[in-house]
């Protein structure tokens, strides 16, 4: 399996940890305010991300509770639901989520489902259907069956946070199957995000997802019936069908002898339709029971499941984002602060990621473009032009040298005054 490219540790917890690994043990509480200057600047980088996301969903949330001060037409709806998506990825890849391809997606609906029912998702009325994932592992857990005397145990892969990005089709296409979505309005875009989700469950996370029962369901329910109905018909039917079989026999002129039918047979007929009628209502019940305990399943599953819907998704996968940033500058800043002569890329990934797997028994894939791309647009390093050669692939790359702690700080403290710079008129008023 992969490494993940998610730091499974909280923002503070790195700035400790980077804390302890500076070069000078008196520089920790200036690598303190470096840490939130660093953060306070990645944090109104995203705000505009936020708001363009805002913005460019507000025509399809379900869940809008303000008015649109002017109808927009199609191709603005278009155009906003293109701009959507494409910063709504970004930000997924931001917070290193990973997109679940659609092999994945077709294995999750082959797959048997650990919660032992059969889904079915009609993906027709979806024009666009996008999963993604952060966090893959392997787990195990005990299944029963028959009453609890059957154990199994089985592996399978669990994904830790999964977000669905899915836009439902608009009314016309309802209107020809005449059936409306059930809690969701044609046309609108759907976002959820969910956790510890087992990869042969991710057809549970679809809106139109239904129970459908499995072949051993229909088995067992069929078997019962079976033998329910040969009880039924042995001993309450008998009488009844000897009764009806002398009475059609006489209609249709196969017997010559007259059947009379007094009180009692009649009471005997309406005794043994009632008893049918039961049966096929007992059983009937016991399918929809059967039907509602999966419902009931897969329902509370969910509930633990859910972590957040539609416009609250972005919200979280920004903090999300803003805090993976975070990270991985701080993580790339430290380590090349432990080597005054530089490191190039390949180094100083393979330093930080060993780093992690010595010291927190942590394997995962550092992103090292992406850190040393926010350090080199904050100018918090310099990089050395006379290339190296990598003692790792051989190949030659530039070499990363950190400024010095408080040259990095007066040069965030820098860009942050410069953040507006507007033109103030100061023109004396007479």
């Amino acid at each position: 399996m992969p490494a993940d490219r998610f730091i499974p540790f909280r923002k503070q917890d790195i700035v400790e940890m980077c804390r302890k690994e500076l070069p000078n043990s008196n520089d920790s509480d200036s690598f303190k305010q470096f840490s939130d200057l660093l953060s306070s600047y990645i944090h109104f980088d995203y705000h505009s991300v936020l708001e363009s996301l805002k913005n460019n969903y507000a025509p399809f949330d379900p869940n809008a509770d303000t008015r649109l001060l002017n109808a927009l037409s199609d191709e603005e709806k278009r155009q906003c639901q293109q701009s959507f998506a494409s910063n709504f990825a970004n930000v997924l890849n931001a917070a290193n989520y990973e997109k679940i391809t659609e092999q994945d997606l077709q294995d999750a609906l082959t797959e048997e489902s650990l919660f032992k029912v059969r889904l079915e998702v009609e993906f027709e009325d979806f024009e666009q259907v996008v999963f993604y994932r952060r966090g893959e592992s392997q787990k195990r857990e005990t299944l029963r069956s028959f009453f609890g005397l059957r154990k199994q145990l089985i592996e399978f892969t669990n994904y830790d946070r999964v977000a669905v990005f899915i836009t439902l089709k608009d009314a016309s296409h309802f209107s020809k199957k005449n059936k409306a979505p059930v809690g969701f309005e044609p046309g609108s875009t759907i976002i959820k995000l969910f956790q510890n989700v087992p990869k042969a469950d991710l057809e549970m996370l679809f809106p139109n997802s239904e129970v459908r029962m499995r072949r051993i369901d229909k088995i067992l329910i069929g078997a019962s019936a079976a033998v329910g109905g040969s009880v039924v018909l042995a001993t309450k039917l008998g009488p009844t069908l000897l009764l009806l079989a002398a009475l059609f026999g006489f209609w249709l002129g196969l017997k010559d002898t007259p059947v009379q039918l007094t009180k009692q047979h009649l009471l005997t007929i309406g005794m043994g339709f009632g008893v049918l009628g039961g049966f096929i209502f007992k059983e009937w019940s016991k399918f929809k029971n059967r039907k509602i305990k999966f419902m009931k399943a897969l329902s509370d599953s969910l509930y633990f499941k859910n972590l957040d819907n539609n416009a609250g998704v972005f919200h979280t996968l920004i903090d999300s984002a803003e805090e993976e940033d975070v990270k991985e500058a701080l993580l790339a800043y430290t380590f090349l602060l432990k080597n005054p002569a530089g490191l190039n890329a390949a180094e100083l990934d393979k330093t930080i990621e060993t780093w992690f797997e010595q010291t927190h028994k942590c394997t995962l894939d550092f992103e090292i473009e992406d850190a040393l791309d926010k350090l080199e647009r904050m100018e918090l390093v310099n990089k050395n032009v006379n290339f190296t050669k990598d003692t790792v692939s051989g190949e030659y790359q530039a070499t990363f040298v950190a400024k010095p702690l408080k040259e990095a700080k007066q040069q965030l403290d820098k860009k942050w005054d410069n953040i507006f710079s507007y033109n103030i008129d100061v023109t004396p008023q007479f």
